[in-house]
């Protein structure tokens, strides 16, 4: 049995070697990227921020895998089974499988349009649906306010790995803080300087790397701990009660209140997987309908590495795997990556450590430029520079895309590692309130544009009041001579994304009650908005627009402003060294 014990100060120095290797692979590859695909310019938001929409299957599989499989989904679905069990951690798995179909139906659409019209964004097609900027904002705000926690926390998963390799414990918050500044630091300036093109590139790296760490992680478990015991392990611990008389957590869904709960977090999440920019980035840079729809079908392929992700949470608890950090707290955070310090070899581990920081990386690029893009075309163009051209486009959002990865960073260094995990929480309740404007506008104009922004507003500070009264005791465990002791800071807001729905003691997820009253209202307001015949915008689209697979002009007149800026600033030739 593993006594608790905090994180020695001693380096491992072979899995920072390890990682120091694979980070410097992949620098030089967000390098490199600039040149790959590269075409005559690179100053249009069509080059930078969508890779020219032309990433193939295999490419696209890549980049949406690095993009939505992140380094915090690979730390915190273990690391909830561990702290709580299925209804926290196993709902992800179901969440990602039942996404796919959903984007099978409604991604061509979005993709074929935005094309056609030459959309980089989906605030640009709410906009072109609706004629409505006031909407097109709301869209926009969303997505930036939702994007931000989600890159934050991607470095608390690399955090963790900092932390288990043994340079977390300094007292000085520079000198432990300084690994990570650089990490991001190096991944702003490739990023400038590829676009689009660094994440694609990078996630071949980052998901090769998660691949083999998984199936050698799970070939551990099953031959050296035995499936068996495993899953006897974590019922035995979910089944303990605490001092406040209550279950540790759940090993299996155990009532109907769990059931609702753990449904409409698996069906809500799904739905609002798609409606982040960064995945709907990922999408639109793909070259045709048919990329998305082959895509849709060969994706759930991470589902199944996701859920023998999952398992490992149970194997760190088999294995009574150490959670408390450099700083004597415990940290459910660090299960997994403990876990391969624990019962690895050290280079094996700092693969894994690679694996986990890249895919950080990955989708932190990802984000950054999705967030400066919605900054740059439905904030700036919309409401500042309308005449902007797309040079001028590319160098704002470039210039965005950093303020976004420092604000993140300042984000996480400066607050609690729970309240960053909080506002992603916040973030799922928020991002979800744009469904409705884009998947109906997909399909319809019905909808009347100010009650799809009133139904929007109303969601938004109910969804946010709800989730924010969500309090549970914060309570922290902290090593003091060799034993663990409970300190308990009060309690905490944000506490949960579950609660009962209105007037009923039902428990659901509180971005689908948010949704649902979203729903209600913009229908509702919709018919007497109708009925009095106010302004519903002009419609941009045609019909044949959602299916076409056609170059836009407008693409087309970018291009060519583009390559005309170019050829009258040429920059200098790049030669190889």
């Amino acid at each position: 049995m593993m006594a608790p014990q905090a994180a020695g100060p001693a380096v491992n120095g072979v899995s920072l070697g390890v990682l120091i290797f694979f980070f410097v692979v992949v620098t030089a590859g967000g390098f490199i990227a600039a040149r790959w695909k590269r075409p005559e310019s690179m100053n249009s938001l069509e080059e930078w921020g969508l890779g020219g929409r032309g990433f193939g299957t295999m490419t696209t599989w890549f980049l949406l895998g690095g993009d939505l499989y992140t380094a915090y989904t690979f730390v915190a679905v273990p690391a909830a089974m561990y702290a709580t069990g299925a209804v926290a951690g196993w709902f992800a798995v179901p969440y990602t499988i039942l996404v796919y179909p959903l984007i099978f139906v409604f991604m061509p659409r979005m993709w074929s349009v935005a094309h056609a019209k030459g959309y980089v964004t989906p605030a640009d097609f709410v906009k072109g649906r609706y004629g409505s900027r006031g909407l097109s904002l709301a869209v926009a705000l969303t997505g930036i306010l939702a994007t931000m926690p989600y890159i934050a926390l991607q470095l608390v998963g690399i955090q963790a790995v900092i932390d288990t390799i043994g340079l977390g414990g300094s007292g000085n918050w520079f000198v432990k803080d300084l690994p990570l500044i650089i990490a991001f630091a190096v991944l702003a300036a490739y990023t400038y300087s590829s676009g689009l093109r660094a994440p694609a590139l990078i996630a071949f790296v980052k998901d090769t790397l998660v691949y083999i760490v998984i199936v050698t992680a799970i070939i551990y478990v099953g031959w050296k701990i035995g499936f068996g015991p495993t899953f006897h392990a974590a019922e035995t611990k979910m089944n303990t009660k605490t001092k406040a008389g209550t279950l540790t957590g759940s090993f299996i869904p155990a009532n109907a209140n769990q059931y609702w709960a753990y449904a409409t977090l698996a069906f809500g999440s799904a739905m609002a997987l798609f409606m982040y920019p960064h995945a709907m980035t990922a999408t639109l840079s793909s070259k045709s309908r048919n990329v998305i729809r082959r895509n849709a079908a060969i994706l759930p392929t991470y589902s199944l590495m996701l859920a023998l992700l999952a398992l490992l949470g149970f194997a760190a608890i088999a294995k009574k795997t150490s959670i408390f950090g450099a700083d004597g707290y415990a940290n459910t955070q660090l299960a997994v990556p403990h876990f391969f310090a624990q019962v690895f070899p050290s280079w094996f581990a700092g693969v894994a450590f690679a694996a986990i920081a890249i895919g950080a990386l990955v989708p932190a690029a990802i984000m950054s430029i999705a967030a400066a893009n919605l900054f740059t075309r439905n904030i700036y163009r919309d409401f500042f520079r309308p005449n902007a051209t797309p040079h001028e486009e590319a160098r704002v959002s470039k210039i965005a895309s950093l303020v976004v990865k420092f604000g993140a960073l300042i984000f996480v260094l400066s607050m609690d590692k729970q309240n960053a995990i909080n506002f992603q929480l916040l973030g799922g309740v928020w991002i979800l309130q744009t469904f409705l404007a884009i998947v109906a506008g997909l399909y319809t104009r019905w909808f009347h544009r100010w009650a799809l922004l009133i139904g929007w507003a109303v969601a938004m500070v109910w969804g946010t009041v709800t989730a924010y009264n969500q309090k549970v005791p914060n309570l922290k465990t902290k090593l003091v001579d060799g034993k663990p002791v409970v300190e308990n800071h009060g309690q905490r807001h944000f506490g949960s994304s579950v609660a009962n729905f209105p007037f009923t003691h039902v428990t659901l997820y509180i971005a689908i009650s948010a949704l649902f009253l979203n729903i209600v209202i913009a229908v509702l307001l919709t018919v007497v908005l109708r009925a009095i015949k106010a302004p519903a915008g002009t419609d941009e689209t045609e019909p044949d627009d959602y299916y076409s697979d056609s170059v836009s002009p407008d693409v087309v007149r970018a291009e060519q402003a583009s390559a005309e800026a170019a050829a009258v600033n040429p920059t200098p030739p790049r030669h190889a060294t």
